[in-house]
């Protein structure tokens, strides 16, 4: 079999850490146990794995938060209506571009990862496929499977070098073949046009008025916004839609207070 490459081998040098940190990051709530309690599988069916929806969610709650907290830190230094728009307008576009760009290079990052990680896999199956058999024995007894049971699942599964390249990746590595991997462009479409919706609306009120009554009505769409995001979020989070959305609301409504008090403190520095 050919030699791995320079970069293959330090890559395989750091998978026991890259796979500790994975097992890390998903630990929390490893040790709940099945229990019985009452469930709402028409609810929670697929939502858990919309990855769109979560983009959807989270995209639009950056982008209120952000530009809220930033049209009120101006309207706080009582700047001019125009450099309240200009404000809001440059967060919209900086903000947009930044969760696009950050979202690409971050899905980007891990797709490679995983590929590569995946191709050792595969490199390490086709070189010693009897060792790789023991180790995925030996993972399954880990889970409470009796000794024959787990050489027998592995020899089964090594019999098919898809299926058991699929099995390693999920078993050993904790990657989803199929649908782990993710797509850079769709997190970055995704994320740059709902952070740009979710910035547009507490901007919207100071295209037809300005002064206090524009700042009003930015802060109660802001505020309902973010509310009905934070209800939005329960449909992951299966928490009630009320706590969801107050404590969205609680979490916004310091943000604007906080950047509102300092931008008064800094335009009346400046003034005077």
């Amino acid at each position: 079999m050919a030699e791995l490459s320079p970069e293959d081998q330090r890559t395989k040098s750091q998978l026991p850490r890259l796979l500790d940190a994975r097992r890390r990051m998903h630990r929390r709530g490893a040790d709940l146990l099945p229990h019985r309690g009452p469930t709402d599988q028409e609810q929670s069916a697929g939502v858990g794995k919309s990855g769109a929806l979560r983009a959807a969610i989270f995209g639009i709650n950056d982008g209120l938060l952000t530009n809220t907290a930033l049209i009120m830190g101006f309207a706080g230094a009582s700047q001019s209506h125009g450099v309240i728009v200009l404000a809001g307008i440059s967060g919209l576009l900086a903000g947009a571009f930044s969760m696009g760009a950050g979202e690409y290079v971050s899905m980007r990052t891990q797709r490679e990862l995983l590929e590569r990680m995946l191709h050792l896999e595969a490199h390490e199956l086709g070189s010693d496929p009897d060792g790789e058999r023991v180790e995925l024995a030996h993972l399954y007894r880990k889970k409470g499977v009796s000794r024959d049971l787990a050489d027998q699942m592995a020899t089964e599964l090594m019999r098919d070098p898809k299926v058991a390249l699929d099995t390693h990746a999920r078993e050993e590595l904790g990657i989803d073949p199929e649908e782990g991997l993710g797509s850079p462009w769709g997190a970055a479409i995704s994320s740059f046009l709902m952070f740009a919706i979710g910035a547009l609306l507490p901007l919207i009120p100071f295209f037809f008025a300005s002064g206090r009554a524009a700042v009003i009505a930015s802060g109660v769409i802001a505020a309902v916004s973010i509310a009905t995001v934070g209800a939005l979020t329960s449909l992951l989070t299966g928490r009630s839609p009320v706590y969801s959305a107050l404590r969205m609301l609680l979490i916004g409504t310091v943000a604007t207070l906080v950047t509102f008090a300092i931008g008064r403190a800094v335009g009346t520095t400046v003034v005077a």
